[in-house]
C-alpha cells in the first residue's frame, strides 16, 4: 500500500534567546492508510512538536526542513516545504484532523458545539446547503458515538463531561473527513473506564474509515491497545521503531527497556525509574542522546549519535549494541 504520510530526515528548529534547537531531529517515519503508529517518549522529547508540525501551528520563527510528504485528494504535498495559509487551510482538518490533549481549552466555550462542528465543515464546503451541513454534523456526532446527538449539539462544552467533550472533538476532526488523524494524548484527562471507551471508539473508526491514525502517548499500557507500530522518540530523535508487539516485547533501545521498566504495575517493588532527566535540547551530549542515563553505555555511545540499526526485519534501534 502506498503511504499516506512519509517523513524523511524531517527536522524542525526553534528560534530561543540562547540560540536555535531543535526539538525535532532528522525524523524518518512512514504511516499507511488505514494503519496506527503509536508516539511515545516523556514530556520534552518532540512528540507534540512533531504534530504541530503536521498541521501547520509551529511558534513563530520556526523553521522547518527535510520531507513530509502526504498523498492528498489533490496530489502529493510537502508539508515540510513553506506552504503559504491558504495552502495549509486545504489540509488542516480536510486532509489531517487532529484531536487535541485537552477538549475543554480546544473547544470555543462561548459556542454550542453543533455549530463548532458546522464552522468546521464550511471552512471547507462553503457552499454545501445548510441541510446537508446540518446532516453531516449530527451523522459526526453519532460517529463518535455522541448520546442523544441531537440535544448535545445545542450544549455548550461546559455542561457536557470530559468524555463527551473528548467526543465532541472526535465528531468535529471526523465531520471534514479527513484521511489522517492525529490524537495527541486524547486520553490523558480521562478516568480509566472513559479512557478505554475512547481508545475503543478510535480503532473502530480507524477500521471502519480506513484512517491512518498518528496515536502520541507517554503511556506504553495505552499505546499497546491501539497501535499496530510503535516509534519511541528521545530528545527529537526516533531511537526504536517497528511492531508495537515487538517494540514492546522484546524492546532493543535502553531508553525502550527503561520505560517499560518504569511502567506503573500491581506488583510491589517492581517500579524502577530512569535516573536523570531528558537533557536540554540546548546542550545535547555530542553522541546518544541517552548516553548520560544508560547504564549500558559504552566508551563509543559517546563519540558519535548511532544510526538506526537492523534488529529484525522490521525493526529498528539507534543503539550501538545492537
Amino acid at each position: 500500500m502506498a503511504a499516506l504520510l512519509e517523513l524523511k530526515a524531517l527536522t524542525v528548529e526553534l528560534p530561543t534567546p540562547n540560540g536555535w534547537i531543535r526539538p525535532v531531529n532528522d525524523l524518518t517515519l512512514c504511516i499507511e492508510g488505514g494503519q496506527s503508529i503509536g508516539l511515545v517518549g516523556e514530556s520534552g522529547s518532540g512528540k507534540t512538536m512533531l504534530s504541530l508540525a503536521l498541521v501547520g501551528l509551529l511558534p513563530a520563527g520556526a523553521s522547518v526542513s527535510g520531507e513530509a510528504r502526504l498523498r492528498a485528494r489533490d496530489g502529493a504535498k510537502n508539508l515540510a516545504a513553506k506552504l503559504v495559509q491558504k495552502e495549509w487551510r486545504a489540509v488542516r482538518g480536510r486532509e489531517i484532523a487532529m484531536i487535541f490533549q485537552e477538549p475543554m481549552t480546544s473547544l470555543n466555550p462561548v459556542m454550542r458545539v453543533g455549530n463548532q462542528i458546522e464552522e468546521a465543515i464550511r471552512a471547507h464546503e462553503p457552499d454545501l446547503k445548510n441541510d446537508a451541513v446540518e446532516e453531516r454534523k449530527l451523522a459526526a456526532l453519532r460517529q463518535a458515538a455522541m448520546s442523544e446527538p441531537e440535544r448535545r449539539a445545542e450544549q455548550y462544552p461546559h455542561q457536557l463531561s470530559g468524555g463527551l467533550r473528548q467526543r465532541a472533538m472526535i465528531a468535529m476532526a471526523l465531520a471534514t473527513k479527513p484521511k489522517l488523524l492525529i490524537a495527541d494524548e486524547p486520553t490523558t484527562a480521562l478516568d480509566v473506564t472513559m479512557q478505554k471507551e475512547i481508545l475503543q471508539l478510535l480503532q473502530k473508526l480507524q477500521r471502519e474509515l480506513g484512517l491512518g491514525l498518528l496515536f502520541i502517548t507517554h503511556d506504553l499500557g495505552v499505546v499497546a491497545q491501539v497501535a499496530d507500530r510503535l516509534a519511541v522518540l528521545y530528545a527529537g530523535r526516533v531511537v526504536e521503531e517497528g511492531p508495537a508487539s515487538e517494540v514492546l516485547g522484546a524492546p532493543r533501545h535502553p531508553y525502550t527497556q527503561g520505560l517499560l521498566a518504569a511502567t506503573p504495575r500491581l506488583e510491589p517493588g517492581s517500579l524502577t525509574p530512569i535516573p536523570g532527566s531528558v537533557p536540554q535540547l540546548m546542550a545535547l551530549p555530542p553522541g546518544c542522546a541517552f548516553e548520560p542515563r544508560c547504564s549500558l553505555r559504552r566508551s563509543d555511545c559517546s563519540t558519535a549519535v548511532p544510526d538506526l540499526r537492523v534488529a529484525s526485519t522490521e525493526h529498528t534501534a539507534r543503539c550501538v549494541l545492537v
